[in-house]
């Protein structure tokens, strides 16, 4: 595929295979949009935005795993090198990673070692590390609020509710979270994946009962994930350099040696 068009304006085309969607938040310049991070054919992530799915057709709404093709340019707002500015008209869905690949690409992927990726000036990566504890946390009434409150204006633009959106339709009341330990020490992070909210809220109508969902997402994401074998998608935030972010769990089994793709 092309190489990456340091400081330049022309479109570039390339494709990737989707690995996270962060939670959707307000753009004032951009309505309701996500960010995608993905890893492109020569093994590198990038990061995608802004792409907002309430303009996307139905046949462009991509999920984890698919893979897809994109016209870029480099970003003039954000450095992070990963960073790309998307022509989310040219977004086409190409295929999705066959299931029996996904755990072997995880783990050719994953590192043990933030501080390495940072120090290389990479802002994102797949976290091969111990799991210590997942925990939830209430939101605050606060915060709680102010993500109801953006919803609501979200939910007063036109065709909000068109056949296909993926925006949800409520704030989650909780926070999860991990501590985890990787070869740089033991840390906490919040995570900030749009599926993990997702199943949460899925579980809580599925099972009827809040206690439940939550009991159902500690053994799941607690649990069942560390000791099958998970890697945790960071990322760092724009604005606070070097802080780390949880943007996914993924399932991988375990593997004796990790390496950059």
């Amino acid at each position: 595929m092309s190489s990456a068009p340091e400081g330049s304006h022309e479109h570039k085309d390339d494709e990737a295979f989707i690995i996270v969607k962060a939670a959707p938040r307000a753009s004032q310049s951009h309505g309701e949009t996500v960010c995608i991070a993905a890893i492109d054919m020569n093994g590198k992530w990038v990061r995608l935005y802004p792409v907002s799915f309430r303009h996307l057709a139905d046949g462009q709404k991509f999920g984890r795993w698919d893979r897809i093709s994109y016209r870029w340019r480099k970003a003039t707002s954000d450095q992070r090198v990963e960073s790309r500015r998307v022509d989310q008209d040219s977004i086409e869905i190409k295929g999705k990673l066959k299931e029996g690949e996904r755990h072997s690409f995880l783990s050719r992927a994953a590192v043990s070692s933030l501080k390495a990726e940072w120090d290389q000036g990479r802002s994102l990566a797949i976290l091969n590390c111990e799991i210590i504890d997942f925990w939830h946390e209430p939101q605050t009434a606060e915060e709680l609020r102010r993500q109801e409150d953006v919803y609501d204006n979200m939910r007063r633009q036109n065709d909000f509710f068109s056949k296909g959106n993926l925006i949800p339709r409520e704030a989650c009341p909780h926070v999860f979270k991990y501590r985890y330990r990787d070869a740089d020490g033991i840390h906490i992070g919040t995570c900030q994946d749009w599926e993990t909210e997702a199943t949460f809220l899925h579980r809580r109508r599925d099972l009827g009962s809040e206690a439940a969902a939550l009991d159902w997402m500690a053994e799941k994401f607690g649990v069942e994930f560390p000791r099958k074998g998970m890697v945790l998608a960071m990322g760092t935030h724009r604005r606070w350099e070097g802080q780390w972010l949880i943007n996914g769990v993924l399932r991988a089994n375990p593997v004796t040696q990790m390496t950059m793709l």
